[in-house]
């Protein structure tokens, strides 16, 4: 097959044909039905319990993240108070957009309902880019903000309507308050311009009118940031660090190539190769650099292989309008297999598990399915450790916790049990307020009895909480602490505790 078939008129003369309605709204349909049947599966995720205590402590910037997921948790809970399914929805909803903005990127190619078909299949049978909108996580929103972004683009490189490079602006403006990452995105496609054009992308007064409004918008946010000593960027070294305890370059490809799945791994590899080599798609060259440097930037800055995933979809959609209109023998017979395989990988990646059938955590990435399992047994033993003690020692004690999951799981059940305030010293949960320095006693849950006599005078254990399928640490193999005069005040403890 030559990646020089041509598709009828490139770039900004091109005539796209109609959108396929019927058959990507098919698959959009089909997706949001399968995420929708597995949305109140097992319990809450740890990070999920996070974003609702951070609701409960909204603000303009976090020490983690932007105030974007806080703020959706925050209303979701409003809405429908501790319903799951609800927390989730918006989720779904961001997913199932990204599958239509995948079909809308293959049309701006002037791709048929063929390439648009293929183009929203690769994305609705990615196992990271479809498992994702089974729960709340900042990348499930992040990544088809990227989506979004990048369509807007690519039709400015064909309509040159510079309101597209405005509203470009305001989607990266609100994506700047979920994660920092989307100036990754801006900065390699820039170096993509300059190699390959058009040049004048970057000289249009709406793209910096754009970048101004994301400025502006991110005033408050910064200015927070100022205030606590700027902990976003201690979070980058922090992530950097996780990741090289992972593993080295070939496992980071390794992961970043399969979070495309297998159809949306062919596409985007072809995609990329076509984005350089297709004449057609020639005034798009820059977005393949783009791809390949947005990759390597994480690579090298420490970051998670999914990271660039939000980019992927414009490489997938390339790849399916050359693969259909290049009409080669072997895509005929290697289409079924292909699509048929990664049906079922997508819908094999997601919580469809009963319960009874999961065994128990191995450690490592199954944080993922056994993050979700073993809050109502923390609670309840950290209820029954609490009830412990005399009510004289309970008088003025205050709860701490160990990790920021324990501690918005607590939090959710912090009402049902009468418990006292619920404080950790874990990631942006250790900015959510210091416990009084009153505070002369506290049940500590999690952590070793070495470490906490460092603190505290006397350090007793009183409890622990376990679950079959819990999360090693956070659920399963708990100890639970009481612990009686801190050291310091705790004005003065808690910075030293606090870590990201």
């Amino acid at each position: 097959m030559s990646a020089t078939t041509t598709i009828p008129e490139p770039a900004a003369t091109q005539k796209v044909p109609p959108f396929a309605t019927r058959w990507v709204g098919a698959v959009a349909l089909v997706s949001g039905l399968a995420l929708f049947a597995v949305l109140g599966q097992y319990g809450f995720f740890g990070d999920e319990l996070y974003f609702l205590a951070a609701g409960q402590h909204l603000s303009v910037s976090y020490a983690d993240q932007g105030p974007l997921l806080p703020l959706i948790a925050r209303a979701m809970d409003l809405i429908a108070p501790g319903s799951l399914v609800a927390l989730r929805i918006p989720a779904l909803l961001v997913t199932v957009a990204g599958i239509v903005l995948a079909a809308a990127l293959a049309r701006e190619f002037g791709g048929g309902r063929g390439a648009q078909l293929l183009s929203a299949a690769a994305y609705a049978t990615s196992p990271f880019l479809l498992a994702q909108g089974s729960q709340l996580a900042t990348n499930t929103i992040d990544a088809p903000l990227w989506v979004l972004i990048t369509f807007l683009v690519v039709r400015w490189v064909r309509t040159r309507a510079d309101s597209l490079l405005l509203w470009a602006g305001v989607v990266t403006a609100i994506d700047m308050q979920v994660k920092w990452l989307i100036p990754f995105f801006w900065i390699c496609l820039a170096i993509g311009v300059l190699c390959y054009g058009p040049r004048d992308l970057l000289r249009r007064p709406a793209l910096w009118i754009g970048a101004a409004i994301t400025a502006v918008s991110m005033v408050p946010s910064l200015m927070w940031q100022a205030g606590h000593g700027w902990p976003q960027l201690g979070m980058a070294a922090t992530v950097g660090a996780e990741q090289e305890s992972i593993g080295g370059t070939p496992l980071f490809v390794l992961i970043a190539l399969s979070a495309a799945g297998l159809l949306g791994l062919v596409l985007l590899v072809y995609g990329i190769w076509c984005l350089f080599r297709a004449e057609a798609l020639r005034p798009y060259r820059f977005l393949g650099l783009t791809i390949m440097l947005l990759v390597l930037a994480f690579l090298v800055t420490g970051g998670r292989p999914y990271y660039a995933v939000g980019v992927y979809p414009v490489a997938m959609a390339a790849g399916a309008v050359m693969l259909v209109a290049a009409r080669a023998r072997w895509t005929r017979f290697a289409a079924a297999p292909v699509i048929g395989l990664s049906v079922l990988l997508g819908a094999w990646s997601l919580p469809w598990q009963p319960v009874s059938s999961i065994e128990p955590s191995a450690g490592g990435v199954d944080l993922l399915l056994h993050g979700k399992f073993g809050w109502p047994e923390l609670a309840a033993s950290t209820d029954l450790a609490f009830r412990s003690r005399t009510p004289a020692e309970r008088t003025g004690a205050v709860i701490v916790t160990e990790s920021y999951w324990q501690a918005g799981a607590l939090e959710n059940y912090r009402d049902r049990y009468g418990w006292p305030a619920v404080y950790s010293p874990s990631r942006g949960y250790g900015y959510f307020g210091t416990p009084p320095d009153t505070a002369s006693a506290v049940l500590y849950v999690g952590g070793q009895a070495d470490e906490l006599r460092k603190h505290f005078d006397a350090v007793t254990e009183v409890g622990r909480a376990d679950s079959r399928l819990g999360y090693q640490g956070a659920t399963r193999d708990v100890t639970i602490w009481w612990c009686e005069r801190p050291v310091r005040p705790w004005s003065q403890l808690w910075p030293e505790i606090r870590h990201l």
